[in-house]
């Protein structure tokens, strides 16, 4: 699961990781790797919390690490709705973007209608969406991967570009590449809701840690593939116009396999679609009955409202472009999830864990 909800269509179009890893040369490639050991070592402390105290909800969770300061847990939901704003509007932006590169429409006509369709479907559609969206999930991953692995030994070819790049630059990007891999973990760690809610499945802390060593490895790999494609390829796309918005999608027009391309670009569309729907469903349902509109008897309607507000205000984020959402929406958030997720957990949250585990032992050589 942590491994479809970081390769979404976000990672797909390749545009995150062109603006945070592949500037940086080889930098980028090891700066990738240390995000996600950042994003699975904090998500395995999250989960040994979540469990050993038995906590019901995300909520809980920052309470309970920010506690005897609960009111913090503010910051995380502030950091979490935004980022849902963000996944929404980079979705749709990622799907007009397609549209506009493969059918030459108008990229503000293709946002609003993206944004209608989407609408649409959150509306009266959304359980369809639901039970296909695993499945282009699937789809959209391994086209992507496999464009990433043939991508990768054609073009320049990825060891001539590294050895090029460590002649030239050696370790100087090693500092701002650093900093990438603790926003782009930040960004992802709205991840932690949905993870913890499926982590029924680990007993103890043993299995959390194997299951974050498993998560680790399939993420850095999708990750390092996908730089080290677009480094092979990177002096032709960013010469494209507007080639840096897909990277990937660009790429693949260039590697001369047309028919991958169009099966990538309708995958894709379709993939960004579906993670726009589930989003806005996902907040939908959390925020339908609230007060301000509870006068409203009817719940289709009630929705209908919600949604349409949501979706709007993902549209006229959608109009920065996918680049600038990526780069700015993404990035503050990812400063914001360093300074109170990242940082507490790797520090207060292991002490916690730690303090638990020693209460539990000693209880039990006491009985």
């Amino acid at each position: 699961m942590m491994f479809s909800s970081h390769a979404g269509g976000g990672f797909a179009t390749g545009n995150q990781a062109n603006t945070y890893f592949v500037g940086f040369g080889n930098m980028g490639i090891i700066s990738a790797i240390f995000a996600m050991f950042i994003l699975s070592f904090v998500v395995r402390e999250a989960i040994i919390m979540y469990r050993a105290n038995d906590l019901k909800s995300y909520k809980d969770l920052f309470k309970c690490l920010y506690h005897p300061f609960d009111k913090l847990s503010i910051f995380f939901e502030i950091f979490y709705q935004i980022m849902v704003l963000m996944a929404i509007a980079s979705a749709i932006s990622g799907a007009a973007s397609a549209l506009k590169e493969y059918m030459n429409f108008n990229y503000v006509v293709a946002a609003i209608m993206v944004s209608a369709i989407v609408l649409f479907l959150v509306i009266f559609g959304a359980d369809f969406v639901r039970k296909i969206s695993a499945v282009m999930g699937i789809v959209i991953l391994v086209t992507a991967i496999s464009i990433y692995i043939i991508g990768s030994f054609m073009g320049e070819g990825i060891f001539t570009i590294m050895k090029a790049d460590f002649i030239e630059n050696g370790f100087s990007n090693f500092p701002k590449a650093g900093i990438n891999s603790f926003v782009y973990a930040g960004f992802q760690c709205v991840q932690i809701p949905s993870l913890i809610a499926c982590s029924n499945v680990i007993n103890n802390k043993n299995e959390a840690s194997l299951s974050m060593n498993i998560a680790f490895i399939i993420n850095f790999i999708a990750l390092v593939l996908s730089v080290t494609m677009l480094l092979s390829w990177r002096s032709v796309y960013m010469n494209v116009d507007g080639g840096e918005v897909l990277p990937t999608l660009t790429s693949t027009q260039a590697m001369g396999f047309k028919w991958m391309g169009i099966f990538y670009s309708i995958s894709l569309f379709m993939c960004l679609l579906s993670t726009a729907v589930s989003i806005a469903y996902g907040f939908v349902a959390n925020f339908e009955n609230a007060k301000v509109i509870s006068i409203i008897k009817s719940a289709k309607i009630r929705r209908a409202i919600v949604a349409l507000f949501i979706i709007s205000i993902s549209m006229f984020i959608s109009m920065v472009g996918l680049t600038n959402i990526i780069k700015y929406g993404y990035g503050y958030c990812g400063y914001i999830a360093i300074i109170f997720i990242i940082i507490p957990f790797m520090t207060v949250g292991v002490y916690k864990n730690r303090k638990i585990f020693e209460r539990k032992i000693e209880t039990k050589m006491n009985t």
